[in-house]
């Protein structure tokens, strides 16, 4: 049986500009959550996941992730001990766009259909609200909520 950390986090928060200048709007990913699981990559990594995204929903925030992290791993184990110390939280994801529309008035890109292929742990996301909040099990000495509370 592996080793299993579990993270919980945003992949991506709805209306807000990532550095690109595209926004995801509310519904965007509703095909890929009735479709199921994508993997969880390193960096973006294709041969190199580190894991699967167990639960996606949509919530009036963005895309919220409940993934494992597999430990036994070198990249994994890598993955979960930058994330406990704090050195990297960052979650990004890649997709194909199936539908956007420009938003002119604002000089952005809004992205209303895609097909999410894979979320990752990464050091720079494109989307800088896009973050790992909480992780388990937790060391002792940190003082992060647990995945239930987290997730409420």
């Amino acid at each position: 049986m592996p080793n299993l950390i579990r993270l919980a986090g945003y992949a991506s928060v709805f209306g807000v500009p990532d550095s690109s200048g595209d926004v995801v709007v509310r519904g965007a990913f509703a095909r890929t959550i009735a479709a199921g699981r994508v993997p969880l990559l390193w960096q973006h990594a294709v041969d190199t996941p580190i894991g699967v995204v167990e639960k996606l929903g949509e919530d009036a925030r963005g895309l919220r992730v409940i993934a494992a992290i597999v430990a036994d791993t070198e990249q994994g184990h890598d993955a979960v001990e930058l994330l406990r110390a704090g050195a990297i939280s960052g979650l990004s994801f890649g997709y194909r766009v199936r539908a956007s529309r420009p938003d002119r008035a604002r000089g952005i890109r809004e992205l209303t259909d895609l097909d999410l292929l894979e979320v990752s742990i990464v050091t720079f996301p494109m989307q800088p609200l896009a973050r790992v909040i909480a992780i388990d099990p937790l060391p002792q000495v940190i003082a992060k909520p647990s995945l239930q509370e987290t997730m409420q």
